[in-house]
């Protein structure tokens, strides 16, 4: 029982620091566009998360069951913690030194670290690929609901953030400056709530999906046959995302995104290019959209990866020297680093713990 509520507690920890990366990336261009103040972006980044969170569970289920087989490694709420470690360690470092990188593809890594461990380094713990009968694109497992996309949905921003922020310079070429920021300023409220939207339909699920796979682990093995009957909700017979859990983490990375997400803001919007209301328009409709569809298809894609692709493309859209490429080049060093080096701690952290005695 002790041991369930810490995970419950380190995951909401790791949604608290997805917050300072994930979700200040959708709300980073309207902030450093001034449309809104960061108080009104944080109050629309906790909203439209909350809603876009309560939107659909396939993602959740992705992270529950698409990643790590379960029949050949019991998840236990320890190998959990270890994996969550091993994301938060990751994410507090980048956090550090202000790199917008993958919360996701860090719990994601950690995942797959501490169940390689946790199976004694049998790899076929790891689900590879899984075929769909639909489409090949379509298939489930690490290939094509991470890999593939860890690559294909940042070209996919950045092709249709040049495409839009092109498409914008062209009809809107005759037009006074001055009425263009106005209108993009109000419509740029609605894209950053798409955007915070959308983040909701993906991000938010992804620590949704550990919690609850937590409580079913744990229900399934009897440690929460004696809990109080106002913790009865807690029992989880079915890997289902409950509404508390949803709700939970939805304000959890809303408060993170408060209290620690302007160093990820300052890089996002000022560091990589100078940002306008319509370059922030562009590039959160941009963004969305990629994010849109790889919710739909239950795919655990990176907003950081997302975002960043698509401000790139729409400062290229203007000319390619606009886009500062030292920081570009440090973001993409982290994206490449984060899956092995957040999977190298988790796995670290329960091989230490089986030399101790603590863990099979």
């Amino acid at each position: 029982m002790t041991l369930i509520l810490t995970v419950i507690a380190v995951a909401l920890i790791f949604e608290y620091i997805n917050g300072f990366h994930d979700t200040a990336n959708s709300i980073a261009t309207v902030v450093s566009t001034k449309v809104l103040t960061p108080r009104q972006a944080v109050i629309l980044a906790a909203v439209t998360n909350l809603f876009g969170a309560m939107w659909g569970t396939a993602v959740a289920k992705t992270i529950t069951s698409g990643l790590v087989d379960s029949k050949a490694v019991s998840m236990t709420s320890d190998i959990i913690i270890c994996a969550l470690v091993g994301a938060i360690i990751w994410n507090l470092l980048t956090w550090w030194f202000g790199l917008p990188s993958s919360s996701s593809h860090a719990l994601i890594g950690g995942l797959c670290g501490s169940a390689l461990a946790a199976a004694h380094n049998n790899w076929d713990v790891i689900i590879w690929a899984q075929p769909s009968a639909v489409h090949w694109y379509m298939g489930g497992g690490l290939l094509w609901k991470v890999i593939v996309p860890m690559f294909t949905s940042p070209l996919m921003g950045f092709v249709l953030g040049f495409i839009i922020m092109g498409m914008l310079y062209f009809f809107l070429r005759k037009k006074r400056p001055t009425k263009v920021n106005n209108f993009f300023g109000k419509a740029q409220i609605f894209s950053a709530a798409a955007m915070g939207f959308m983040h909701g339909t993906n991000d938010a699920q992804k620590t949704m999906g550990i919690i609850a796979l937590a409580l079913f682990a744990g229900t399934q093995a009897g440690h929460l046959d004696n809990v109080p009957s106002w913790l009865s909700f807690l029992r989880t017979p079915k890997p289902d995302i409950a509404m508390w859990i949803k709700v939970t983490c939805a304000l959890t990375m809303a408060t993170g995104t408060a209290v620690g997400g302007w160093r990820i803001i300052r890089t996002l919007g000022h560091k990589m290019v100078k940002l306008h209301p319509i370059n922030g328009f562009a590039a959160e409709a941009s963004s969305a959209t990629v994010i849109a569809l790889a919710s739909h298809l239950g795919i655990p894609v990176s907003t950081t990866h997302n975002i960043s692709a698509a401000i790139m493309g729409v400062g290229a859209a203007k000319r390619f020297n606009a886009i500062k490429w030292v920081v570009v080049e440090r973001m993409v060093w982290a994206w490449l680093f984060t899956i092995p080096v957040a999977g190298g701690i988790a796995y670290l952290l329960v091989y230490l713990m089986q030399q101790a005695g603590w863990a099979p």
